[in-house]
């Protein structure tokens, strides 16, 4: 399956069905999830697609019922693609999917406009259930973080509750995560199509936000968060 040109995985959809686009850059990751949905009444799999720029032609070709988004993608972030998708297709249903920790990225996809949010380790037991809650009209987050949005709101919303992580922007968090995969200054402005001396300002507001004095404290702070993120 060839993730430069994913539109050819389009597949027929009848009306009955719901019809559902999986966006993800891993192949295997699409197979094993568009197998899966194919198995479940109600849904069915109209196509593929492996990176933002392709995930709008398919939306605007297909015209999914819903999408389901991973977050992190080549060129862009899953966040973007959902603002991006949504600004297109306001009626557009999406779920993202992500091996990032849900207490950082849900409520980043949720106030996106995603209808719910999955970990990919949990993803192909809770897929149905996220499916199914979001055509009914619900939004999907794990037990875990549903309670945290229940004991936020008790004890009086985010401001009181955030963490340094919450209250970066999500170009911020872009950034945070491009210096702990090793890029540069320079580097990060060519991946993020940004100018050096944006990129210089977003770390230098990361490093006030997370309290650091020096940048290679915050390097090394992005490093090791990154890896956490990935085991």
């Amino acid at each position: 399956m060839s993730s430069s040109a994913p539109l050819a995985t389009w597949k027929s959809v009848s009306p009955e069905n719901k019809s559902v686009l999986i966006i993800d850059d891993h192949p295997i990751f699409r197979f094993g999830l568009s197998q899966l949905i194919g198995s479940i009444d109600g849904f069915a799999v109209c196509g593929e697609a492996s990176n933002a720029h392709t995930a709008l032609q398919a939306v605007e070709r297909f015209r999914p019922d819903i999408a389901l988004v991973d977050v992190a993608m080549p060129g862009t972030n899953g966040i973007d693609v959902i603002k991006s998708l949504l600004m297109q297709h306001p009626s557009l249903l999406v779920l993202m999917i992500s091996l990032h920790d849900e207490a950082i990225y849900a409520l980043r996809a949720l106030r996106a406009g995603a209808k719910g949010y999955m970990m990919k380790d949990e993803a192909l037991s809770t897929v149905v259930t996220a499916l199914q809650k979001i055509v009914d009209g619900g939004i999907y987050v794990s037990p875990k973080l549903s309670e945290r949005l229940v004991f936020r709101a008790i004890h009086g919303g985010e401001s009181n509750l955030a963490t340094p992580m919450d209250r970066l922007s999500d170009r911020e968090l872009e950034v945070l995560q491009l210096l702990g995969r090793g890029s540069n200054t320079r580097g990060i402005a060519s991946q993020l199509n940004l100018g050096i001396k944006t990129v210089e300002t977003h770390r230098a507001h990361l490093k006030k936000k997370l309290g650091f004095l020096h940048q290679d404290e915050l390097v090394k702070f992005a490093s090791e968060w990154q890896s956490a993120q990935m085991n």
